[in-house]
């Protein structure tokens, strides 16, 4: 089938505003103790109630984000504010780290061991205090964006499990999620510190992760940028290439650098070659650059956002490109992704897939499944389209 781009920016509102927006007002708002439930079953039925950092974070950022970017909605407002609140009073240690986990009631579950705590942290409170102009937020942003700069090098410090010295690697999440999250809050930093580390970020993400030979992202690598013949180092996760090649172009974007946006489109077709599965349809979880086993059991599976990335990177690069092989492979992972992850009799979007296509869990929202890929791609794959309909 193939489609016209206001249909597709039409398709995409609705689908935010009509579908996915109102399931998580509905049903994810914890109005007793605060913050909200992200396990949610198929029809919006809570199954756990502890509370994820991650993911009350990026709910909270959500909300504000619709606030700032759509409609001065005071809804839009008061459930950002339901979040906030809630995190405020109970999201960090006495040091200002993020803990994992809480419980219903924001007791502490699961300790501070993770840095994307705080880049959710950031980006949730920079938003809402974008929307509110709440100083308080504004400083809770900038705490938990410094808390981000001080770990990057050492981003689990006292809780890493690894033993120093033996087998350095350092992650693709670390500089793809600084980069975005840095021009999240664009507004907030000195022009230095936003130039700055966004250069720092775009060369090391595109020099060190990037196989230039192969035209793969590797998830992880030598400090110099080199490969290491192990499950670790041969790790290639698709949907983290991929995300990160939209966060590149978005970056590029400002400075009208279109090499780097060539260069980023380069990437996303070549994962996209690499990791489609030919027999069933989608895309990868998990895979090796050698095609040994992977160590992930779960590696076939097809997952919600590494499908919701790609239409989100493949909009953008045939915006920023005109490339038709964007727009050739945009088609097949609409196709593909809507008629397997959405769910028209309850809304949202199903997670997880098993390789042939069928639902693995049936759930709308679990430990890592929350208000952010769906919501977040449908919004910028409406924005681009409406933008391409508006040039064509």
């Amino acid at each position: 089938m193939t489609y016209d781009f206001q249909f597709l920016a039409d398709f995409y509102q609705n689908s935010l505003l009509q579908d996915v927006i109102p399931f998580w007002e509905k049903y994810s708002l914890d109005r007793e103790q605060g913050g909200y439930f992200t396990c949610l079953d198929r029809e919006g039925k809570v199954y756990d109630t502890d509370k994820f950092i991650w993911l009350q974070n990026r709910q909270v950022w959500l909300f504000s984000t619709l606030y700032n970017q759509l409609e001065k909605r005071q809804n839009w407002l008061d459930i950002a504010t339901h979040g906030a609140d809630f995190l405020a009073k109970h999201g960090r240690d006495a040091n200002g780290n993020w803990y994992f986990s809480l419980d219903r009631a924001g007791n502490p579950l699961t300790q501070p061991y993770n840095i994307f705590s705080d880049c959710f942290a950031a980006m949730a409170f920079s938003q809402y205090a974008l929307a509110s102009g709440n100083d308080e937020s504004k400083a809770i942003a900038l705490q938990a964006y410094n808390n981000v700069l001080r770990r990057k090098d050492n981003p689990k410090g006292q809780y890493s499990k690894v033993y120093p010295g033996t087998r350095s690697l350092k992650s693709l999440a670390v500089p793809m999620i600084l980069a975005n999250l840095t021009l999240e809050m664009d507004w907030l930093l000195s022009p230095e510190t936003l130039e700055t580390v966004l250069a720092q970020t775009v060369k090391e993400v595109m020099t060190d992760f990037l196989d230039a030979k192969r035209g793969l992202m590797f998830e992880s690598v030598q400090p110099d940028g080199s490969h290491l013949d192990c499950f670790d180092g041969r790790l290639i996760n698709p949907g983290h290439g991929i995300e990160a090649m939209w966060f590149i172009m978005d970056i590029a974007n400002r400075s009208n650098d279109q090499q780097t946006i060539n260069q980023a489109v380069d990437v996303v077709l070549n994962i996209l070659n690499f990791a489609w599965d030919h027999e069933y349809g989608g895309l990868y979880y998990f895979m090796d650059a050698e095609g040994h086993p992977p160590q992930q059991l779960e590696w076939d599976q097809k997952l919600w956002w590494v499908h919701l990335e790609s239409l989100v990177a493949l909009a953008m690069g045939y915006r920023l490109t005109g490339r038709i092989e964007c727009w050739e492979w945009y088609q097949r992972l609409h196709d593909y992704s809507w008629s397997k992850f959405a769910d028209p009799e309850y809304g949202e979007w199903f997670g997880y897939l098993n390789r042939r296509g069928e639902v693995l869990l049936n759930l709308k929202g679990g430990k890592w499944k929350g208000c952010f890929h769906v919501p977040r791609a449908l919004l910028l794959c409406w924005k681009n389209f409406e933008l391409l309909a508006k040039t064509s």
